[in-house]
């Protein structure tokens, strides 16, 4: 008894310096990196990047032509309109198009993903907001949705209770669509902090792509062709002002594709891919060009993608990390929402 107390008593302190000493590593030899915020400018069609240099900042190209905060204000027309609003220095065109405030914010959006939020555990319950309520402000049901083997089910959350005459409903509506149940994925943006709602992305057992969403109490179900050789992986429905794309999805070969709205087409975003389980990525677009930034491996990944034509690309550029964390044993991770010993 008293030597197995002993081995149990090392074994706990051999878990512990695993843990603590990684840690204690890290923490004292900490060195802060910083990406410079980075932006594709149309106007000196090059990346535009604001950075520290000692007490200052330095707002340049990547040719190394620096700029005073003016000059980098009209250089990214896009992403600083308010300032130039108000300094009364707003364009009449970019790029050849002419524009206006109104315009330029309508089609401006920013979209991020983390592998934190694709890992995490999943309810399987979804809330199915109204799509033509004909309000401005959107109200959440008093229902959720499940989509099991042999249908969607809507549960009254007041009773715990299915509506089977709901859930017959949009079952029917669905399997008349050609949709194969149960789901593999299902994508949306359960919230009302956003202008308007449409539904979900949802993958069949077959692994086709389907649209969701309720109008005027009513299913409305979508089958979407897919390109030929695209096997969808994960789903993202984007929601941005402009109402000219309904979602984003990536591939098994980890390809990053647009869902164009209303025609449905899907088209290839020209960046090498992007494996939402492992990688971050941000766009922050406008009508002219998107920044996409792919953040893993150590590296900042970043690439410039006209929107203009078939979102081709037009350049890229890489930041490496220099940091070389000390392995050991942690118990939470970025990659998942579950608390568990893993050693990284």
């Amino acid at each position: 008894m008293i030597r197995f107390s002993k081995l149990f008593f090392g074994f706990t302190v051999f878990v512990l310096l695993l843990w603590l000493l990684p840690w204690a590593y890290n923490f004292a030899f900490y060195k802060p990196e910083r990406t410079p915020f980075t932006l594709w400018s149309c106007v000196v069609g090059d990346f535009a990047v604001v950075d520290f240099a000692g007490d200052g900042i330095v707002r340049r190209d990547r040719g190394g032509r620096t700029y005073t905060d003016r000059e980098f204000d009209s250089i990214l027309p896009t992403f600083y309109a308010r300032q130039l609003l108000n300094d009364e220095r707003f364009p009449d065109s970019l790029c050849g198009v002419a524009v206006t405030p109104r315009l330029l914010q309508s089609e401006n959006f920013m979209f991020r993903s983390t592998p934190a939020e694709i890992n995490k555990p999943r309810t399987g319950l979804y809330p199915l907001l109204e799509s033509m309520s004909g309000r401005v402000d959107l109200e959440m049901p008093d229902d959720v949705f499940r989509i099991t083997s042999s249908g969607i089910e809507f549960v009254v959350m007041a009773t715990n209770r299915i509506d089977r005459g709901k859930s017959d409903r949009f079952t029917e509506a669905m399997t008349r669509k050609g949709f194969r149940f149960p789901a593999l994925a299902v994508a949306g943006n359960p919230s009302t902090r956003k202008e308007y709602d449409e539904g979900y992305l949802l993958l069949d057992a077959s692994r086709q792509l389907f649209h969701l969403k309720q109008v005027k109490g009513r299913p409305y179900v979508r089958a979407i062709d897919l390109p030929e050789g695209v096997q969808p992986e994960h789903l993202f429905v984007t929601e941005f002002p402009s109402r000219r794309t309904l979602g984003f999805l990536t591939d098994t070969e980890n390809g990053f594709h647009v869902l164009s709205k209303p025609s449905y087409e899907i088209v290839r975003v020209g960046i090498p891919g992007w494996n939402p389980e492992s990688e971050s990525l941000t766009v922050i677009g406008n009508m002219f060009d998107w920044t996409v930034r792919v953040t893993g491996a150590g590296a900042d990944r970043y690439y410039a993608v006209d929107a203009r034509r078939e979102y081709r690309l037009i350049d890229s550029m890489v930041y490496g990390s220099e940091r070389t964390p000390l392995p050991g044993l942690v118990f939470t991770s970025y990659d998942d929402g579950y608390v568990k010993p893993r050693f990284e």
